[in-house]
């Protein structure tokens, strides 16, 4: 019998149901303050990909059933409500190129090739629909630090019908997402998880937990659909910026539903700390993928492979080589410092880099 957290019994069979009916509900441990889950209708032009509950068995779910249990669990966590030294950040940066294209997804339609609407991907250069832990750990990579062979993908950016890809190393941040930066934790290998809901609407994404600014270009913020028009001029990109849950329930590396066994934050009650809560008491890395597409002018027919602005959401794969990454963590979260993609903190010199100049540890 494989160890579990049991979903909530409504919620697992509403995504059940909506699977049945293609109405691509997603069935999420909700917290306060989460928005309600979206229907189809709000993801117009929208094809595959509807966050469908897991049915297809693969090399890391034998079963098919969508659990994923991490071996060994990490149980006994109590969640920190310690305040740690003042350090205004704690993180470190990961820039990965992007690798190709395709109507795959590995974690929502594992062997499925060609049934998801199309990705653009990052950093391990074979991800495709067949992906597990084992075929991504140790791969090539477009990221700086050739130890980080996961992969990171989001919905394709097209204008018209020509596909907009963003150029150069993306921004992938890996920050404390919880005020006791101390008590964050590498990510375990083979974690995986789904970040937003591309069924979500307009209002549900800007209430997500995850949304930072919104869509912006020029003078223009904060929009939650891209914006209609940006400036011409050759400086001008279109930029997101969206962070991930990283309070994990350290039971699974992945549920049915691609979401819950990760959670956000919440506040320390009576203090504006944030802390996991007791459901999620593993404090991991919060992933913020800030995003720049070169595209700008008139605007109206960019679209998303998902559907309209507001339906963007992205994927990780973790395949990080677990020496690699602790050392990240431990200098760069656990160390109160702003790390650049080789652990080196511009402002703080003397304390040193993690990585080499071949981003590798020496």
């Amino acid at each position: 019998m494989r160890p579990r957290s049991k979903l909530p019994a409504l919620l697992l069979g509403t995504a059940l149901i909506a699977s049945v009916l293609g109405i691509g509900t997603v069935a999420t441990a909700a917290g306060p303050g989460d928005a309600p889950t979206a229907p189809a209708t709000s993801a117009a032009g929208h094809t595959g990909h509807t966050m469908a509950v897991s049915n297809q068995a693969s090399a890391d779910d034998p079963d098919g059933d969508g659990y994923i249990p991490a071996v060994p669990p990490v149980t006994g966590v109590v969640p920190s409500t310690a305040t740690p030294p003042p350090a205004y950040h704690h993180e470190f940066q990961a820039g990965c190129s992007v690798t190709h294209t395709a109507p795959d997804d590995p974690i929502v339609y594992p062997g499925q090739f060609g049934k998801s609407h199309d990705h653009t991907f990052m950093g391990n250069t074979s991800t495709d629909a067949a992906s597990t832990t084992g075929s991504l750990y140790g791969g090539n990579t477009t990221c700086k630090a050739p130890a980080d062979a996961s992969a990171y993908w989001m919905p394709s950016l097209y204008k018209g019908d020509r596909k907009i890809l963003p150029v150069g190393p993306q921004v992938i941040y890996y920050k404390a997402g919880v005020t006791d930066y101390r008590s964050v934790r590498p990510f375990p290998k083979g974690l995986r998880f789904v970040v937003g809901n591309p069924m979500q609407t307009e209002q549900q994404f800007r209430a997500h937990k995850g949304f930072v600014e919104g869509w912006e270009c020029g003078d223009s913020f904060f929009n939650t659909d891209i914006p209609a028009s940006c400036p011409s001029r050759p400086d001008v990109q279109l930029n997101l910026r969206m962070q991930a849950p990283s309070c994990w329930n350290g039971l699974h590396l992945d549920t049915p539903d691609h979401q819950s066994h990760m959670t956000y934050p919440v506040v320390k009650p009576g203090t504006n700390d944030n802390m996991c809560p007791a459901s999620h008491p593993v404090a991991l890395p919060m992933i913020e993928f800030k995003m720049a597409w070169p595209v700008n002018g008139d605007m109206s027919q960019v679209r998303l492979a998902s559907g309209r602005g507001y339906s963007f959401h992205y994927d990780f794969f973790n395949a990080w080589e677990e020496r690699t990454l602790k050392a990240l963590v431990d200098h760069c979260i656990n160390g109160g410092l702003q790390c650049d993609t080789r652990g080196f903190d511009l402002y703080r010199p003397e304390r040193g880099a993690v990585l080499n100049d071949d981003h590798r540890l020496p």
